[in-house]
């Protein structure tokens, strides 16, 4: 103990499985996908890079001294996680998969038609949010507090979902991610609201939602102020649904630009062939005259 923190090291069976597998999925579909397939692009370094990161900060924020205080003490440590795993390590994760990568497993019959299911926009949002705030109410949630491997299948739950959730916006497969430009503004815009909700909740009741939190008194910080500072970490998200927002707007205008300019050209060569044609048609009539 340090400042009355418990520094003590949480050893998750459940979460060294998850990675284990994962880093056995990534390394042999890297080596296998594709064999016998249409040649692809060689993997690039920089995913290589983001799915290392995303594993070490899963590692980092549930099977380290961080996990012990989140569960029993802080509950802005357990925001931290929570930001950590749905901002942070679900979008490094789908970055690191190309989609020639995924095509193997995808391309099965059953499962294209999951994942089409699952990846539509309205659904992938609803399964994320409703499976956030249902793990955060009390009840749930207090009994995830009390046991630790029950409380990594909540966190890692959250890191799957959010993965749908981060689809529609920077999914690999095309096939699979159809949205425009500002659809794709309106779902960074409206998919974030009942976390943002829920967050305000945290930081302007005035009521502690979680009791079970025994805040160590040599830090000096009142229960509800470490929910407030919880509350206000969770905000974070949607200041990166900003973030995100900024360059699709951009895009957006540069299509239209785009557009306008191809437009402008047709008109121009519609313009300059009607001429031609009005230049012909005189020299015509001139000749014969």
């Amino acid at each position: 103990m340090f400042d009355g923190l418990n520094f003590s090291w949480h050893w998750s069976p459940v979460t060294l499985i998850f990675l284990i597998v994962l880093c056995l999925l990534y390394g042999f579909g890297l080596r296998f996908a594709g064999r016998g397939s249409v040649e692809h692009a060689p993997i690039k370094m920089r995913q290589v890079i983001a799915f290392g990161v995303a594993i070490v900060c899963i590692a980092l924020v549930l099977l380290t001294p961080i996990d012990s205080i989140a569960r029993t003490q802080l509950f802005a440590a357990h925001m931290v996680q929570a930001v950590v795993l749905t901002t942070v390590c679900a979008p490094l994760l789908i970055f690191a998969c190309p989609a020639w990568l995924l095509l193997p497993v995808l391309n099965l019959p059953v499962v294209r038609s999951v994942a089409r299911a699952l990846t539509q926009p309205v659904v992938a949002s609803a399964i994320f949010n409703v499976n956030f705030l249902i793990w955060h109410a009390p009840g749930f949630f207090n009994f995830a507090l009390a046991n630790g491997t029950f409380y990594h299948v909540e966190m890692l739950s959250f890191l799957l979902t959010s993965l749908l959730n981060w689809w529609p916006l920077i999914g690999p497969v095309r096939e699979l991610r159809r949205l425009s430009y500002p659809q794709q503004m309106l779902y960074a815009f409206l998919d974030g609201q009942p976390v943002d909700i829920f967050a305000f909740l945290l930081v302007f009741s005035g009521v502690v939602f979680y009791p079970r939190y025994m805040v160590p008194p040599q830090l000096g910080i009142p229960a509800f102020a470490d929910q407030a500072v919880g509350g206000a970490l969770l905000l974070l998200p949607g200041l990166v649904d900003l973030l995100v927002m900024t360059p699709l707007f951009f895009r957006w205008l540069g299509q239209i630009e785009e557009r306008s300019r191809i437009n402008d050209q047709r008109l121009q060569e519609l313009a300059e062939a009607e001429a031609a044609m009005a230049e012909i048609e005189d020299i015509e009539e001139t000749s014969e005259a």
